[in-house]
């Protein structure tokens, strides 16, 4: 075989592994689509030259994602199932952020010629198991040669009968509130670039996020006014909401809790633990408004409160330290 693309002989890379040149495109293609499940809304998976996914609702709520190798994640950090995971899950967030209900993925898949064909078969693991714990399925995508490893996902939705629950909804007195966790993530990636690989739990949340999926649709039934999927930071995506909404939001620090591993993780790396909390992302908790009176089931736990004017504050006041992630700063 040619040493074009960065493949050796019998389709080994540098390090004599196994490498997506040796098999081709559509050997590798084959690899993967054997690994992925068939779900219960994909009438016609992988294999045509599109898929055919049932839309009960009539309406389809779509996102796309990408992960970009060395600057989404580092293969040295998470292993390939672990970035299926994450992947999957930036996606299939913001379907619940809408409050549908995650039905497929499709994803496109570019590589360098001597990516290891296991690396290639593993991602489509944690992709399918991801999707799996909200009953969606891989559904297709698309391979190409690149220099850079990267992954871009588009999650497919159904809403349920159910208006779509937008950013823009929020209206003063509404109680805000947040499914799922923050910080934990932003300290798991702090640990992971200072050299570590402890505490676990945070390590572990960067690589997996455990996201509150069903809680999207839950908070549109309960008849949230707004949602967003925080996936930059929590200041920063309520940022979004009160700007949409033409509104002003309060978080209140005391309803954050720091777990004894991130306390223990901020002295010994001298952070402050809210900065993760407030500002972190990718743990893709769900921060919602709620109208007042609305009883919030143990998933959701209030943490702040709707105003008129504009702006995001921390316990009535500015908030001076970094507040999210911007990929263009």
């Amino acid at each position: 075989m040619s040493e074009r693309g960065g493949a050796g002989q019998n389709g080994r890379n540098a390090g004599g592994v196994a490498s997506v040149a040796g098999i081709g495109e559509f050997g590798l293609i084959g690899r993967v689509t054997a690994r992925l499940p068939v779900g219960p809304t994909t009438l016609l998976g992988p294999g045509d030259d599109a898929a055919v996914v049932a839309a009960p609702d009539g309406r389809v709520a779509a996102s796309t994602d990408v992960l970009v190798d060395g600057r989404h994640f580092r293969r040295d950090w998470c292993a390939a199932r672990d970035v299926g995971h994450r992947a999957a899950a930036a996606n299939l967030a913001d379907i619940a952020a809408m409050g549908a209900t995650p039905t497929a993925l499709l994803v496109a898949l570019c590589m360098p010629a001597d990516l290891e064909t296991a690396w290639a078969e593993e991602l489509a693991d944690g992709l399918a198991a991801e999707a799996a714990t909200v009953g969606a399925s891989v559904v297709g995508g698309d391979m190409s040669g690149s220099p850079t490893l990267t992954v871009a996902v588009t999650a497919l939705g159904d809403l349920g009968g159910r208006p779509p629950v937008v950013r823009s909804g929020a209206r003063p007195g509404d109680v805000l509130a947040l499914a799922g966790r923050t910080g934990y993530a932003a300290a798991g990636l702090t640990v992971l670039t200072r050299g570590f690989r402890t505490p676990r739990l945070l390590v572990e949340a960067y690589r997996r996020p455990q996201v509150p999926y069903a809680a999207g649709p839950q908070a549109a039934r309960l008849g949230a006014t707004s949602m967003i999927d925080v996936s930059d930071g929590l200041l920063a995506d309520l940022g979004h909401v009160a700007t949409a909404s033409g509104v002003a939001i309060d978080v209140r620090r005391d309803a954050f809790e720091v777990p004894r591993q991130m306390s223990d993780a901020a002295q010994a790396l001298g952070v402050d633990p809210y900065t993760w909390l407030l500002a972190g992302g990718e743990d893709h908790a769900l921060a919602a408004t709620f109208p007042p009176g609305v009883a919030l089931p143990a998933e959701w736990r209030p943490i702040g409160l709707v105003s008129a004017g504009a702006g995001v504050t921390v316990d009535g006041a500015p908030y001076d330290g970094p507040r999210g992630w911007d990929h263009f700063r």
